[in-house]
């Protein structure tokens, strides 16, 4: 225990210290625009279904505040997000809904060139959701007819910059459930492409 609370505060210690040395330089404010596809399931506690994959697709707009190696970046993204469940008698249904997705990280950027970064990030997002359709049981229908509008989650990933071009591949996790009778809550990856306009 000591050891992991040492490990802790020597690693809170250099972020301290690093962050301290990146706010002595002058910030760098960016916009842009990003577009992508989402890969997305539910999780559910219950032992009759099993959460499967599904595609889906996302644009909006970003901004980026670089402080030397380290930034912040927020976003507002549209996302359309779909899903599908097996039942154990061999059953399927889909689950569609639309999400208004404000995703807020801090990054490091492992490599920093003039022209090209690697970087690593993490973070929160609340999600908002709406439109949600759900094609299944009569059963399944009523469980999700308390859709939790509103969503917290975290994420992380990794992107690579070239001039004014951006990808990133970061993954999603729900802190809250989209629907609290099955336990419900959303994981997705995504692949996202941008453009800093200035």
């Amino acid at each position: 225990m000591k050891q992991q609370f040492l490990a802790l505060s020597t690693l809170l210690l250099c972020i301290i210290c690093s962050t301290d040395v990146q706010a002595q330089q002058t910030p760098a404010f960016h916009i842009g625009i990003k577009g992508g596809a989402n890969f997305t399931k539910t999780s559910t506690e219950s032992s009759s279904l099993e959460g499967k994959y599904g595609f889906g697709y996302q644009g909006g707009i970003m901004t980026r505040m670089d402080i030397g190696s380290l930034y912040v970046q927020g976003e507002a993204l549209f996302n359309k997000r779909k899903t599908s469940y097996e039942a154990k008698d061999g059953t399927s249904s889909k689950l569609t809904w639309n999400a208004i997705d404000i995703p807020v990280v801090m990054g490091y950027k492992v490599i920093k060139k003039d022209d090209f970064n690697v970087r690593v990030f993490a973070g929160g997002v609340y999600s908002y959701a709406f439109k949600n359709n759900l094609s299944t049981s009569q059963a399944l229908r009523e469980g999700f007819k308390k859709f939790d509008k509103s969503n917290i989650g975290l994420t992380g990933g990794i992107g690579v910059d070239y001039k004014n071009f951006t990808v990133d591949v970061r993954y999603e996790t729900g802190l809250s459930n989209i629907s609290k009778d099955f336990k419900s809550k959303p994981h997705s990856f995504s692949l996202g492409i941008g453009y800093f306009l200035f």
